[in-house]
């Protein structure tokens, strides 16, 4: 098994008053020829925008866009008619395939918005654009599967799960023991790998089926195609 840890404060990152943004891989001006992603993983960037603000419409093409928004409500616009909004707890997917706008707004007069987007490359390009949206409860349960299994389905032979430990320990099965897993501190102090790691801190894991966690805290193991 080998590792890499990024601890949060390796992270880059940007200020832009209405946007202040944590970057684990090399984004927009903050760039690392280290940290160019994990395995299929290209992008894991840490958003709180604040009331009355957003991104613009802007477009992407070929790339699994995924939105999990911590807290606030974001409002959604796309090029493929999709209107509405996603709400913490919720997960948003985009296959951007081959071309699609969209807009992300916070149309909140005095609530700011907290989420995590990943940007995972596809299995196939050149796929006609997709969107799908669904709410998850992750408060109470253990373990919850957002992408892949039981969870939404994006183009990619990829898994993005929720887990919540609570003083304990939880062992995660590849689903694939040639993929490797990512694995983001929400919050907490967990164990990994014989590593302790706090809250926004990360592993990569690759060479192994399975990854034990303990401690008590959240986290996001996001598992990709290391190639």
């Amino acid at each position: 098994m080998q590792t890499v840890i990024h601890r949060a404060e390796s992270r880059g990152g940007g200020d832009y008053g209405w946007l202040k943004t944590r970057y684990s891989f090399s984004f927009a001006q903050w760039y690392d020829p280290t940290r160019m992603g994990f395995g299929a993983l290209r992008v894991i960037n840490d958003d709180y925008i604040a009331p009355n603000n957003g991104f613009d419409t802007h477009a992407h093409a070929d790339m699994e866009i995924i939105t999990i928004v911590m807290s606030g409500t974001i409002t959604h616009t796309d090029s493929m008619g999709n209107m509405g909004t996603v709400s913490a707890g919720e997960v948003q997917v985009m296959s951007a395939g081959t071309g699609v706008t969209h807009s992300e707004v916070n149309a909140s007069e005095k609530d700011p918005i907290t989420l995590f987007q990943l940007w995972i490359t596809p299995r196939v390009q050149g796929i006609d654009p997709a969107y799908d949206q669904r709410a998850f409860d992750l408060e109470t349960e253990d373990a919850v599967a957002l992408v892949g299994g039981s969870g939404l389905s994006i183009n990619q032979d990829a898994a993005i799960t929720h887990v919540k430990l609570q003083n304990n320990s939880f062992t995660y099965e590849l689903k694939d023991p040639s993929h490797g897993a990512y694995v983001l501190v929400i919050a907490g102090d967990i164990e990994i790998a014989g590593d302790t790691l706090e809250t926004r801190d990360a592993i990569g894991i690759v060479g192994t089926d399975q990854i034990e966690l303990k401690g008590t805290g959240t986290v996001l193991i996001i598992e990709v195609p290391m190639v």
